[in-house]
């Protein structure tokens, strides 16, 4: 379709899905203010309440591969909504939760929903644009879900202030319910290649990123050297180097190895997943130093993100459209090489004692810097293959954005740990300065990564006819 129709087709579809993944995105982080009162409510330790996260990333993580897949098979916009769907029934089941078993296994149905839903979110989102316009559409996209995690913690904060803790539950009922609606009547339905589901893929990647993802979520607590972790790790790796072996041989793999082979899709895969893993440690920690060192309450925290934040979600859709002009290769690099500089700048400040105000510029450098980059490598990597292998691309995209934001969460915990406590604002400042310098590193091999995207050569403006000047000379006869 051309013309008004079509435009409007494709804006229904990037407001749907924007709005899916924001309020995906949202709640995944929402939680994180609301636990003393939930602890308070159901009495439960923090121990045990810490798995109301932990239980959403898991089923997130393995079953996020899962739900591409699926889409590609049974309807992309009817599992969409399948999603979407879930994840507000299992809402309604945390908000209703009497018991802490109870609120774990809703938030678990809550990351299967997610799973469905952030992976088809791209795909479905990828396919209604053309080549020359998804880079902005992703860099729209892109903006509003990172808006959505900065954002949640004072969101989560301000309605457990002033409804309660439910509240950030129920909010998910009406606008899930209308999202369902606009998604059926408004997207058009479409599928991936038509093969059959690769089941024996689908168990060796899902006990493969469970093994993973338990190891890197129980190293902080029990130690890095522990036999489960270190036995959990083992168990991954080995799992993934089988589920590799597998596919490179099956008939109809649900990850062709052959993507990999691309230089844009492989580089591409690994910038985003070292510079999530710095923007997500970032995110984890951040807040809390805002409250545990400098004083702030949860909704002041949050709103002394808003320079982070607002570049988010101003800077991304105009990187997106500067794809087309400079390329990937040029953004990816030098947006990380801005975030690099930001988060180092912010380890100094920090390091010298210095108060919030000195912070501001930093997080706008960094700011503008992961969001000149996020549509970029989007967009290196979903160009890299071919429309109906979108579905497969995005889900590995998506695993790759989550395994790096729970490494990075990870490792800055660690050296946070290693450097710093919760004791006193001092030693609080300590810690964080050090988690900060190695988010600055995790930056700088993400746009070392980057380096390898290929280079796309500027397209030449030809002159229009009425440009042409009248008297050409004429060519000289040999």
């Amino acid at each position: 379709m051309q013309g008004t129709n079509d435009r409007t087709a494709k804006n229904w579809v990037l407001g749907l899905t924007s709005a899916a993944s924001f309020m995906m995105a949202l709640d995944a982080m929402v939680i994180t203010t609301a636990f003393a009162s939930i602890r308070a409510e159901l009495g439960s330790s923090v121990e045990t309440l810490q798995w109301a996260v932990n239980a959403f990333n898991l089923t997130f993580a393995v079953l996020l591969l899962t739900g591409a897949a699926v889409g590609d098979r049974f309807g992309r916009r009817r599992m969409f909504a399948v999603g979407i769907a879930l994840f507000v029934l299992a809402s309604v089941a945390c908000a209703l939760a009497q018991t802490a078993v109870w609120l774990i296994a809703s938030r678990a149905a809550q990351g299967a929903g997610a799973a469905l839903v952030m992976p088809l979110a791209m795909a479905i989102l990828s396919g209604a644009f053309a080549k020359e316009e998804r880079a902005r559409a992703l860099g729209i996209f892109s903006g509003i879900t990172g808006c959505a995690l900065i954002i949640g913690p004072a969101v989560g904060g301000f309605l457990t202030e002033a409804i309660g803790w439910r509240a950030i539950f129920w909010i998910n009922l009406p606008i899930g319910a209308l999202l369902i609606g606009f998604v059926l009547r408004r997207v058009q339905e479409s599928f991936g290649p038509p093969a059959k589901l690769d089941m024996i893929g689908l168990s060796l990647v899902a006990v493969a990123a469970l093994a993973l993802v338990w190891g890197l979520i129980r190293g902080n607590p029990i130690g890095w050297a522990s036999t489960e972790v270190i036995g959990a790790l083992a168990a991954g790796v080995l799992f993934t180097l089988a589920f590799v072996a597998y596919e490179t041989r099956a008939a109809a793999p649900m990850i062709p190895m052959r993507l990999f082979a691309s230089r844009p899709f492989a580089s591409g895969i690994a910038a985003s997943l070292l510079f999530y893993a710095a923007m997500y440690g970032v995110l984890f920690l951040l807040p809390q130093y805002l409250q545990g060192a400098l004083g702030f309450g949860p909704l002041g925290a949050g709103l002394r993100l808003l320079p982070w934040t607002s570049t988010l979600f101003l800077t991304a859709p105009i990187a997106g459209a500067m794809v087309q002009k400079l390329g990937e290769r040029r953004l990816v690099v030098a947006g990380l090489v801005m975030q690099a500089a930001g988060l180092g700048w912010i380890a100094m400040e920090v390091t010298a004692g210095a108060s919030y105000p000195a912070m501001i510029v930093p997080l706008v450098v960094a700011g503008v810097g992961v969001s000149v980059a996020m549509p970029a490598a989007q967009n290196a990597v979903l160009g890299a293959v071919a429309l109906t292998e979108m579905g497969k691309a995005s889900g590995i995209f998506n695993m790759g954005r989550f395994l790096g934001g729970l490494f990075g969460i990870a490792l800055l915990v660690a050296v946070f740990s290693a450097n710093g406590a919760t004791d006193s604002g001092a030693h609080f400042g300590s810690g964080f300065a050090a988690a900060m310098s190695v988010a600055a590193a995790l930056s700088l091999l993400a746009a070392l990564a980057g380096c390898f995207i290929p280079a796309r050569q500027p397209v030449a403006v030809q002159p229009r006819p009425a440009d042409q000047p009248k008297d050409l000379p004429k060519p000289q006869q040999a």
